[in-house]
This record gives structure tokens, C-alpha cells and sequence, in this order.
């Protein structure tokens, strides 16, 4: 009785894959080499140097983004993962997130704009990205798969579709939440829509952009153990073969070095967007500078000027004598 009312759904999104497959292949394979290329290359970089360069690298971002603390911190958290022997699974996996959190931020930063902008395009990305929330992660590795083959690519793949929501919805509400009588001050002097966008709008929404940035690259990072199970490698794939083998002591190191990215990650994303640390405060110290060397020219340059009128001498009428 109940196939006389069942929709073949799942038969029109296979036949719809399948179509995909069979006529973009070339198409997605330059995808694949795109992602892999970046992957490599950031994966490059952070395996090829010797541990301690990274680490040294890393304390310094720290320091300036938060603090001596947070750089002893991280420092302390980088050499646990050495000496739990996953340090070149931890960089595969730190390149894996940052290639795919980066991809998701440029998408997702354009299209939370655009939706600030205008209501239309709101409405219809709303239950876009409900959708995207609520799939379970495990749904999109089937055609990630099918389009881009086992390995790295569709890990990355599902990670940009599973961590794009929030980054266009925090982008959406900063750029809603800027006071409109700013707003308005800019058009009254006679700014362009897309100056009042890049001088106005998007500087004041940056703590709401960035905290969709740090949910991107969270998102990402709890990505890592389903991006393993394709074939991604890094510390996703110590965690599938721990679980494989009921190995707890893999799982343990493996499992405890993720945390410590993704505390390194979310503190360093956090101080950026709230403008906390070293850097901040050098920079509010700079601005303090120009703003009091302005104050003091303004004085003497009016000195100046009453000095030259008073040895011009009194100004006569035209009429006077």
C-alpha cells in the first residue's frame, strides 16, 4: 500500500549525480587539482621546515595576537604533539582545515554581503543554509566521492559544504547590525555604495565576520575524523585506524592533538576579531601618537597665524582713513 504513495526521490537525486558525473568530469577534475595543488603546497610548507621553526613561527603570531600567555600556551601545546610523534599528521590536517576554511570564507563573506544588501536574496539563501546545517556531514562524502575520487579532495569538498553556513549568516548579521546613521552620514557626504561598503560597513561588522570566520574553521576542524574515513590522512586518519583497531592509545594522542589545533585556531581567530594582544595595542598606541601630535600642531599653527596678523598690523575699512 505504501508504494502507491512513495516519490522516488533518492532515484532523481542519483539519476541527478549521475548526470553531473558523467558530463562535467573534466570539470571537476580541474577542481580536484586545484584543492590538491593548494593542499600540497600549504602542506609543503608546514612539513618541510623543522618542527621548532613552526613553533617558534606560531609563538610569534601568538604574542602579537594575544599575549606572552597565550604564546607559552601554544608553544607548550605544539610540543606535546611532537612528543606524542603525530606532528606530521597534525600539519596535514592543520593544511587540510586552512585550505578548506579558506575557500569557505571566500565564499561564504560575498554571499552574506549580498544578502545583507538585499532581502531577496536573504530569503532564498535562508533555507539554503538551513539545509546545509542540517544534512548530516556524511551525506555529502557520497557525491564528493563519486565527483572527485578517494583521497584528499573530497574531504576538503565536504568540509567547505558543511562549514559555509555560519560564515554567511555571521557576515549577513554584522553588515545588518551597522548603525544605519552612519550609514546614512556616508551617502550624505556623497560615498559610493561600495565605498561605504569597504570604509564603513565592513570594518565595524569585522568582529561579527571574524566570529563567523572562527565557526568556519571549528567546523572544519570537527570535519577532520569524516574527512579521514575517505581517505584524507592526517589526524582524521589516525582516529578511523584507532578505531579500527581499538587502538585507545592512538586515539587518545590523536584525538588530544586536534584539541590543541582547534583551541590554537579558535584564541587566534578570537583575538584577530576583537583586536586583543600586542599588535592591537601597538597599533591603539600609534593612533594615540597621531592624535596628540594633532592636537599640539593645531595651537602653534594658530600662533603662528596671530604672530603674522600682528605684524601686518591693524586691518583698516576701506571707507576709513
Amino acid at each position: 500500500m505504501t508504494d502507491l504513495f512513495r516519490i522516488p526521490f533518492g532515484d532523481w537525486i542519483e539519476g541527478g549525480v549521475d548526470f553531473v558525473v558523467d558530463n562535467f568530469a573534466a570539470f571537476f577534475g580541474v577542481l580536484r587539482s586545484i584543492f590538491l595543488g593548494m593542499y600540497d603546497a600549504i602542506g609543503w610548507v608546514l612539513v618541510t621546515p623543522p618542527f621548532w621553526v613552526i613553533i617558534i613561527a606560531v609563538a610569534v603570531v601568538a604574542l602579537f595576537a594575544r599575549g606572552w600567555l597565550f604564546a607559552l600556551g601554544s608553544t607548550l601545546g605544539l610540543l606535546f604533539i611532537v612528543s606524542v610523534d603525530q606532528w606530521v599528521n597534525a600539519m596535514d590536517t592543520l593544511a587540510l582545515v586552512l585550505v578548506a576554511a579558506f575557500i569557505a570564507t571566500v565564499i561564504s563573506v560575498p554571499l552574506g554581503i549580498a544578502a545583507a544588501r538585499t532581502t531577496t536574496f536573504s530569503t532564498i539563501m535562508r533555507p539554503v543554509l538551513d539545509f546545509l546545517q542540517t544534512m548530516p556531514a556524511f551525506v555529502y562524502l557520497i557525491p564528493a566521492l563519486l565527483l572527485f575520487r578517494v583521497g584528499v579532495a573530497p574531504g576538503i569538498v565536504a568540509t567547505i559544504i558543511f562549514a559555509l553556513a555560519p560564515g554567511v549568516r555571521l557576515t549577513e548579521l554584522g553588515i545588518r547590525g551597522v548603525d544605519k546613521e552612519v550609514v546614512e552620514a556616508g551617502r550624505a557626504f556623497g560615498s559610493s555604495p561600495g565605498r561605504i561598503l569597504r570604509q564603513i560597513q565592513l570594518p565595524l561588522a569585522l568582529p561579527t565576520i571574524m566570529a563567523g570566520v572562527n565557526q568556519i574553521i571549528m567546523l572544519s576542524l570537527s570535519m577532520v575524523v569524516i574527512a579521514g574515513l575517505v581517505g584524507a590522512g592526517g589526524l582524521g586518519g589516525e582516529i578511523v585506524a584507532s578505531l579500527g583497531r581499538l587502538d585507545t592509545a592512538l586515539g587518545a594522542e590523536a584525538g588530544l592533538a586536534v584539541v590543541v589545533l582547534a583551541i590554537l585556531l579558535d584564541r587566534l581567530t578570537g583575538a584577530f576579531g576583537r583586536k586583543q594582544g600586542l599588535y592591537a595595542r601597538l597599533r591603539a598606541a600609534n593612533a594615540a601618537r597621531q592624535r596628540t601630535g594633532a592636537r599640539n600642531e593645531t595651537p602653534a599653527e594658530t600662533d603662528d597665524e596671530a604672530s603674522v596678523a600682528m605684524a601686518a598690523g591693524p586691518r583698516r575699512s576701506p571707507g576709513g582713513n
